[in-house]
């Protein structure tokens, strides 16, 4: 019997293949927008760094599509494709904490609801997103908005070092010291250059927290973010919450009677003392009274994953980001026509502020190109019926088009679309010409292509 190619790959690594007509080919096929419906040729749940040297030089060698996949939570669902080779990193979930120098190492498939809960178990933490089943990966080489940015900078400001295999099936460490051009591109260029499978990640002293969902009244809307603009100007770097546009979930702190309704919603998360953290907020309830609230101390694990219940697998997808210098009155007027036709509960438009900690870091120290904006606007489109999908995916580009006479060119990749590709080089900003330069050293023949693409 002739022995296939795949065979051959399955002889190298540890880890299993899946593959068509395989029982777990359907589930392991899939990505979290359920908008995409691609059929790779492969799946290699890759269960070390070996593994992932076999599944990149299989892919290479065959000319066939590479797919990376950590989280599975990439809008265009770049962790799959039609006829490709997919590298699974979901099984190294590993995570260490030293606690000596207030670091911790993870498996490039970690998810941030994992590394969360080993690091709070240390009293430690570092800047991940806002829905914990989001990858560790995905989110820190796109740069990494979460709420502890404005305290201690983004995902990709405070990681360290990364072990990467790169497109000739190298396995390189990436540092301040060890490939300084590389380390660089990995903040901020996506997955340009190659697999992460380990990442190491300065941690911060942070257990409980302060803060949760506040919604208010559509008509105080343009009051709470006029009070949010001039607030988070100058605000203590403790603060680190965001406004929202949000369909009320049947949660009990919510009034039966306007459950299902649209409300201008602003989510804060404050590391300082409690009692500092009430006054913050209470500078919120001086503007406007809340319909409702939900405040409180909590664990940091405990809001990174509050929203997960909205983020389900299976939803349909489609995302709009911006960058803003100023949040204008007129930006205002145009989120407030645009974000009260949110469309379902699971869909939502966050504004995230990006100042503090993120301005300490120039604009060419890391790959991440926006640093002299002040807000990052992502419009995330989810709804469960794909029926819904036009009129869904219009709501969307209808409201980017009305954001974006107001925004800055380019928006951030985490948060980019797969019809975004035209936009790469607006959405690395800065620092574009360089990660070209970098890729044509790292990846000249652009295996790793299923992306936010940056063209060698």
């Amino acid at each position: 019997m002739v022995m296939s190619a795949l065979d051959t790959l399955a002889e190298r690594v540890s880890g299993p293949l899946v593959r068509p007509g395989d029982e777990a080919y359907e589930d392991a096929r899939h990505v979290y927008n359920a908008m995409i419906d691609a059929h790779p040729a492969v799946v290699v749940r890759c269960a070390s760094a070996a593994d992932v040297v076999a599944t990149v030089r299989y892919a290479a060698e065959s000319g066939s599509p590479l797919a990376v996949r950590g989280g599975g939570h990439s809008v265009p669902g770049f962790g799959t494709a039609d006829d490709a080779v997919v590298a699974d990193l979901s099984d190294m979930q590993a995570v260490d904490v030293d606690d000596e120098s207030r670091t911790a190492t993870a498996g490039g498939g970690t998810t941030w609801g994992r590394f969360n809960d080993v690091t709070a178990a240390h009293g430690l933490a570092t800047t991940g997103g806002i829905i914990s089943t989001t990858g560790v990966g995905g989110l820190t080489l796109g740069g990494g908005i979460g709420y502890l940015s404005r305290g201690y900078g983004l995902s990709c400001d405070n990681l360290l070092s990364a072990e990467v295999v790169t497109a000739d099936g190298s396995v390189v460490t990436a540092s301040e010291s060890e490939h300084p051009d590389l380390f660089w591109a990995l903040r901020g260029g996506g997955g340009n250059f190659g697999v992460v499978t380990r990442f190491t990640f300065r941690l911060h002293p942070v257990t409980t927290v302060f803060g949760g969902p506040m919604f208010f009244e559509l008509s105080d809307g343009p009051a709470i973010l006029r009070h949010f603009r001039e607030f988070i100007r100058a605000a203590p770097r403790e603060y680190g919450g965001f406004p929202a546009f949000q369909i009320a979930p049947p949660l009990p702190f919510v009034p039966e009677n306007r459950v299902g309704e649209p409300f201008v919603a602003v989510v804060s998360c404050w590391t300082g003392s409690p009692a500092e953290g009430e006054r913050i907020l209470d500078g919120f309830r001086q503007v406007a009274r809340p319909v409702a609230e939900h405040i409180g101390e909590m664990p940091y694990a405990a809001l990174n994953s509050a929203f997960d219940g909205l983020v389900p697998p299976g939803l349909q997808h489609y995302w709009k980001a911006a960058f803003v210098r100023e949040l204008t009155d007129d930006a205002i007027a145009a989120h407030m026509e645009h974000g009260p036709k949110v469309p379902t509960v699971n869909s939502t438009v966050h504004l995230y502020p990006i100042n503090g900690a993120v301005h300490d870091v120039a604009a060419d120290a890391t790959a991440f190109g926006h640093r002299d904006a002040s807000f990052a606007p992502v419009i995330a489109g989810m709804w469960p019926d794909p029926a819904d999908n036009e009129r869904n995916t219009a709501w969307v580009r209808d409201y980017y088009a009305a954001i974006a006479p107001h925004s800055e060119p380019g928006g951030y990749v985490n948060f980019a679309s797969a019809d975004d590709q035209s936009r790469a080089g607006a959405n690395y900003g800065t620092n574009h010409a360089r990660l070209r330069e970098v890729k044509r050293r790292y990846d000249p023949a652009n295996l790793f292509h299923l992306n936010q693409n940056i063209q060698p």
